[in-house]
């Protein structure tokens, strides 16, 4: 199975960082901003209150934030470092993240494509915005499909040395 950042694992399950929190719907301010944090992180939604990212330094930092905030929130929150009971688990986790990066991925080549019509000006902003796109992404790309190298292709595609090659 492939592991974080699209290493390899040779054994069973890895060590993944877990959030169980419980936060009140009122005030929402406070609730939704936790929801766009987990989200920006790329995590793993696995019940309702618990999410989990591989483990690493950066992923446990990162969940012990989020459960202070929640805290201060006057939420309840709790971080677990756990593994899957079976390797097919944790490969049905990979693959659900996977599943949403490619699907960010593929909005980028689509915006690519877009952006190859454009005239040199709007070219190079577009290639800069999405260039800016693709380092989110991948921050939060710990499986990586196959439409992050495309993604990457059709993104450098659009410099103009690029261009000036095709056209020659």
């Amino acid at each position: 199975m492939p592991g974080m950042n699209g290493g390899a694992r040779d054994s069973g399950p890895g060590e993944w960082v877990l959030l169980s929190y419980r936060i009140p719907r009122e005030p929402s301010t406070p609730r939704i901003a936790v929801w766009r944090k987990l989200k920006k992180l790329g995590v793993a939604q696995i019940g309702d209150g618990l999410v989990a990212l591989p483990a690493d330094a950066r992923t446990r930092e990162h969940l012990d934030w989020i459960a202070d905030e929640v805290l201060e929130a006057g939420g309840s929150a709790t971080v677990w470092l756990a593994r899957p009971a079976a390797q097919a688990q944790e490969r049905q986790l990979a693959l659900s993240m996977a599943r949403d990066r490619a699907a960010e991925y593929r909005e980028v080549l689509d915006d690519a494509a877009a952006a190859r019509a454009m005239g040199e000006t709007e070219r190079l902003r577009a290639l800069t915005r999405l260039r800016e796109r693709l380092r989110r992404i991948a921050r939060r790309d710990y499986f990586p499909p196959p439409e992050r190298q495309m993604a990457r292709d059709a993104v450098e595609a659009l410099h103009p040395d690029h261009i000036d090659q095709e056209r020659t």
